[in-house]
């Protein structure tokens, strides 16, 4: 199966929940304790941006039972994630030092979860509740003590929250907003790349929102921050969970006011304008430089495809 049979126009990884968060189980952990001795409850085992997977002959299996990921070193804490068929579902970590362990064993993988994900080695109707996972681990492991009193704080509510023992602030999980935007000037559309990139790629401009700023405002000032193009007509398309460690791309379209380009250095290796046919090409990997556009797995690849059916269709 090809990416754009597995992330078609409008579909990038890690969006849909076909999860129930059973948000009101949260607050009763008599019930999440009882959940966790059940045979039917399954867990994602999430190691930085990894996943520890069950390996059945030529298989890889994502979702585990808590015996399997206790077994594998996973940390007895549980996230509670939802229930999916009437069955819970828990997201867990694991220590460097568990992951060690399990080196050189036949049963079971360590395997980053990007490359899978593109690759179709993990069902795409698991990636939302994988990146759910994801997010949540790395928050609960990167904020262990209060940012109120230095105290060390407690999980609670299932995962969704911890809590203070001696100031009782409360912390929450965080989602930090990233505007992406697909700049166009007629049959012309602005892409750039990081040098971090694979060679020859290009994606659309993105940014962290600011303090006090509006969507249309931070991709206003993204845009002409990093590329010198002044825009309007901001307009919003969708949104992507990016759990990296946990962010939400919010994808938007723009009209370009100029197209002369000043490249910021320190942000971006290029930037350029290509037109609607280059663009065609370097989405399917047929750019005769070998150029290519964002893999259909994120959100920026869906970006391009809708502003190209657009004009498509005009």
């Amino acid at each position: 199966m090809s990416p754009f049979d597995l992330f078609p126009l409008g579909k990038p990884a890690f969006v849909g929940h076909p999860i129930d968060r059973a948000a009101h189980l949260r607050f009763h952990h008599d019930k999440l304790i009882a959940f966790e001795s059940k045979p039917s409850t399954r867990a994602y085992v999430v190691h930085r941006d990894s996943l520890v997977l069950k390996r059945e002959g030529d298989q890889l299996r994502a979702l585990l039972s808590i015996d399997e990921a206790l077994k594998f070193g996973a940390n007895p804490g549980t996230i509670f994630l939802g229930l999916q068929d009437g069955a819970a579902v828990f997201g867990m970590g694991i220590s460097p030092a568990a992951v060690e362990k399990l080196a050189g064993r036949e049963d079971v993988s360590v395997t980053e979860l990007r490359g899978m994900a593109m690759q179709g080695a993990i069902p795409v109707d698991q990636l939302a509740t994988i990146a759910m996972a994801k997010s949540l681990v790395s928050w609960h492991q990167r904020h262990g003590f209060c940012a109120n009193c230095g105290a060390k704080t407690a999980m609670r509510e299932g995962g969704w929250k911890r809590e203070c023992p001696s100031c009782k602030t409360e912390h929450f999980p965080r989602t930090d907003p990233v505007v992406i935007s697909l700049v166009a000037s007629g049959d012309k559309c602005l892409l750039g790349r990081q040098k971090q990139f694979p060679t020859g790629m290009y994606s659309c401009l993105a940014g962290f929102v600011e303090a006090a700023e509006t969507i249309e405002d931070a991709v206003r000032r993204e845009v002409f921050e990093e590329s010198g193009i002044r825009c309007t007509d901001v307009t919003y398309y969708m949104t992507q969970p990016w759990p990296y460690p946990s962010s939400l791309m919010i994808g938007c379209s723009a009209r370009a006011l100029n197209e002369d380009i000043v490249i910021d250095r320190t942000e971006l290796e290029d930037v350029r304008w290509f037109s609607r046919d280059e663009a065609r090409q370097m989405l399917l990997r047929q750019h005769p430089d070998g150029l290519a556009g964002p893999h259909p797995f994120a959100i920026a690849h869906h970006l391009v495809g809708r502003w190209l059916k657009e004009n498509d269709e005009r």
